[in-house]
């Protein structure tokens, strides 16, 4: 019999109509674990914690070895439906789990390269309690914001400590770049799905992330908030040191989509279908600016549907309009640079800070010793230094390809000499910002 090709394949899987329905928390979970079942070798599932009524925060993992970090091997996050009325980005990040799986099982070539090639972790819904209130109005009476909050109607994207405002202030002293320290009892500040998702962030050393929203159709790169004091009616690009890669990475899914790109959608016009936060309104304490200012992870935010609870008959479509532009993002975690940081005895050093000339920004080593720098191509000095050694300092040429592997190997630094090492002003004495009036737009 003659090969069906792949493009084929793909359609073949999760396009008939009557398999998109809307998932209620139980049929979520079901759903999770029968994928889990069906593809037992490459996934897991685990709790990171409990929303406010008690429901369980699932991840599904893909990997070929799950439930282990391989050194190397980058670590990949998606978040859906932070936002309860929100609904597709749920829906999708159930439809891509049920996707890899078939497609794995199934001998996709580029699925399997992926799954093999990464560690993939799914949470298709931060906030179930706000998805129920939705819920229960139903997709024809859904208000704008009914269910968007946790149960405690808390919006958990304006939740996370603001590091914004003390990375403003370090950007005009010198400070640091990168792993803001949190503020004290930072713990009894937040909600417990957003204390849930920050102790997972500060346990996987994820790389890339996105999460996935509804209400427009765009993708937003950070940062969120503005540097400038609002003024109203004017906004202002807030660009990160990776304002580069974050407008490729945000491009790499708008031209993915299938008419994010053309730019007008829902009445509103971003050019190539991504923006700058800030430049379309300034947000304080969103997840976002959290991942990059507070962890190695670059995270977008993914404006996914002008309908923010679309019918169950659209689902479909929607699948097959971000379907491409969900496997494409997350190969984009593999370019840049990677490598080790060993000491002269091959030991691996963690937390090592791997600086690149020219972009105010570091990022650290994990527990392993491995690190991972996305980049642009082009030829960049890289610097490896870690307390109580000598720093190293090598010129690489990046591709568009595979990631490049650069190690270093650090010596120790002999006693009595200067440290060359970083170092930066403790968070004390630095500034505290004042909230601004929430913005409630669909982020």
């Amino acid at each position: 019999t003659r090969d069906i090709p792949s493009e084929c394949k793909l359609l073949a899987s999760l396009t008939r109509a009557s398999d998109f329905q809307h998932h209620g928390y139980e049929e979520m979970v079901s759903a999770l674990f029968a994928v889990q079942s069906e593809c037992p070798y490459i996934t897991r599932i685990y709790s990171i914690g409990h929303s406010v009524e008690g429901r369980h925060l699932y991840v599904l993992e893909f990997s070929d070895n799950p439930g282990i970090h391989e050194a190397l091997e980058p670590e990949f996050k998606y978040i859906g439906n932070m936002h309860g009325n929100e609904v597709l980005g749920r829906e999708l990040l159930i439809y891509l789990a049920q996707f890899l799986c078939e497609e794995y099982r199934a001998g996709n070539e580029r699925i399997t390269h992926l799954i093999h090639d990464t560690r993939i972790h799914i949470l298709p819904s931060m906030n179930p309690d706000g998805y129920e209130v939705a819920a229960r109005q139903g997709p024809e009476f859904n208000g704008y914001l009914v269910g968007r909050g946790n149960a405690k109607e808390v919006d958990l994207n304006r939740n996370f400590p603001d590091l914004n405002a003390l990375m403003y202030y370090y950007e005009k002293h010198n400070g640091q770049n990168h792993h803001l320290p949190l503020p004290d009892n930072w713990e009894l500040q937040v909600e417990l799905e957003t204390l849930a998702v920050i102790k997972w962030m500060q346990n996987y050393n994820f790389v890339l992330s996105a999460n996935l929203h509804g209400g427009a159709v765009v993708a937003n790169y950070p940062f969120d908030k503005s540097r400038e004091p609002r003024i109203r009616g004017k906004t202002s690009n807030s660009a990160t040191p990776d304002e580069k890669i974050f407008k490729k990475l945000a491009k790499t899914y708008s031209y993915g989509h299938s008419w994010m790109h053309k730019g007008w959608n829902c009445g509103d016009y971003f050019d190539e279908g991504i923006t700058n936060g800030a430049s379309w309104y300034s947000l304080s304490k969103g997840m976002q600016d959290f991942n990059y200012l507070h962890t190695n992870c670059f995270e977008i935010t993914l404006e996914l549907s002008c309908d923010k609870f679309p019918p169950a008959t659209a689902l479909a479509s929607e699948w097959l309009a971000n379907r491409e532009a969900l496997v494409s993002y997350m190969e984009q975690v593999h370019h840049g640079i990677k490598g080790m940081v060993y000491d002269e005895n091959n030991n691996p050093i963690s937390n090592a800070v791997i600086s690149v000339a020219g972009i105010n920004h570091d990022i650290t080593s994990g527990t392993d010793g491995d690190y991972f720098r996305l980049l642009l191509p082009g030829t960049y000095t890289v610097t490896a230094s870690a307390l109580g050694y000598q720093p190293f300092t090598k010129t690489v040429t990046v591709g568009p390809a595979e990631a490049v592997q650069l190690d270093f190997y650090l010596k120790v630094q002999p006693k009595g000499t200067n440290l060359n090492v970083k170092a930066y002003p403790n968070k004390k004495g630095s500034p505290t910002a004042k909230s601004p009036p929430t913005n409630l737009g669909p982020r």
